[in-house]
């Protein structure tokens, strides 16, 4: 047990602020298993008025999971650039050995599976080499692609950021701005990206980065910090906003403004703050250790839902397990999903994406949690 703890233990040496981070990461990969859970429980509780309308405010709210993942992800990944110059490519080889091994594993078995069990219909009849490429370099998502992992959407937005954010730092000369200045850009850029979003259906998730590098900013200037009781209020006020239908792409670039400061909040002042009751609170060690292996998570847990809610119904009808026994699904499913992604970090992710030497010891970045040095590696 010890030695697994160890494992599931990646700030140790890092800055105190990381371990409210690994939280953060906790919650928002319990809330996409959210996503998930319902989406296959939905059709068993359909007759259930109540609880059908539950389930579908359960679903958006876990929504924003990826939302606070993208928030993360532009605050560290920013801020390693913004430290010091790094090759474009020696960047993008470390962002790579980062995103790659747990995901080609994990794609082997989608594949595999697609194969062997074509009802599934993931795999189009024309054009599969091309379609499995495109899986491969990540584009579905950000392209009108079906991806093969479900969750992989969010890669394509990530992938676009490693890729866009340095050469805009550097042909921007952003380095060379004082910070009140790049505060005052970054916010400029937000509106602008909200405003283009909400009047042609862009990829408005895309302000999710950007609220990560703001903070960033915030965080290295002394200003303001928000209450811990007032961050965590704007960032539930904000998931809850999610609960509320909206039509057309105004009301969903309104709800991703709403995420974009309510999130931006928290994470203000919980990193500023780590040993607030918040930060504290975010500290939690079983919060942590899930966040920590949240990248294996995130892309097996859906194949571990489905075979959990397929054991289910062979052991009971779906119609016959009620309220309460689908109730209990929830945590049942939940460990169940835990095995397979402590297997994967273990087995693929640790050893080969985080941990390039037993004796080094590594600040830790998020979705999908790329390893930041205080140094780089010779």
């Amino acid at each position: 047990m010890q030695w697994l703890l160890e494992r599931l233990e990646l700030s140790r040496g890092g800055s105190r602020n990381m371990l409210p981070m690994e939280g953060l990461r906790g919650i928002a990969v319990f809330l996409v298993f959210l996503v998930h859970f319902v989406s296959l429980s939905a059709p068993w509780f359909a007759s259930v008025g109540w609880l059908a309308a539950l389930l579908n405010g359960v679903h958006a709210i876990g929504n924003t999971g990826v939302d606070l993942f993208f928030l993360l992800s532009g605050y560290l990944i920013y801020g390693t650039l913004m430290r010091r110059d790094q090759p474009f490519a020696r960047f993008m080889l470390r962002r790579v050995r980062r995103i790659y091994p747990a995901f080609l594993v994990v794609f082997a078995v989608y594949l595999v599976l697609a194969i062997v069990m074509p009802s599934l219909g993931k795999l189009p009849a024309t054009g599969l080499p091309q379609y499995i490429l495109a899986n491969l370099l990540l584009l579905p998502g950000l392209f009108p692609i079906e991806p093969l992992i479900t969750v992989a959407w969010s890669l394509s937005y990530e992938m676009f950021f490693y890729l866009f954010l340095p050469i805009a730092i550097a042909s921007g000369k952003f380095r060379a701005w004082s910070p009140t200045n790049r505060i005052v850009g970054l916010l400029v850029l937000a509106a602008v990206l909200f405003a283009y979003c909400a009047a042609a259906t862009g990829p408005v998730r895309l302000a999710m980065f950007v609220a990560g590098m703001l903070l960033h900013e915030l965080l290295s200037v002394t200003i303001w910090r928000p209450a811990p009781s007032l961050a965590a209020i704007s960032g539930f006020a904000a998931v809850l906003l999610k609960v509320i239908p909206t039509e057309g792409s105004v009301g969903f670039t309104l709800k991703v403004v709403a995420l974009f400061f309510g999130f931006g909040l928290l994470c203000w002042s919980c990193l500023a703050q780590p040993h607030s009751w918040l930060g504290l609170g975010l500290s939690w060690a079983p919060l942590r250790w899930l966040g920590n292996i949240s990248y294996s998570y995130y892309l097996v847990h859906g194949l571990a839902l489905q075979a959990g809610f397929k054991l289910a119904t062979t052991m009971l009808p779906a119609a016959q397990w009620g309220v309460l026994g689908g109730a209990l699904l929830l945590p049942a499913t939940f460990a169940l999903s835990l095995l397979p992604s402590l297997l994967l970090y273990l087995i693929v992710e640790r050893p080969l994406s985080l941990v390039p030497g037993e004796q080094t010891r590594r600040s830790v970045d998020v979705f999908p949690m790329n390893v930041i040095d205080d140094k780089e590696p010779t």
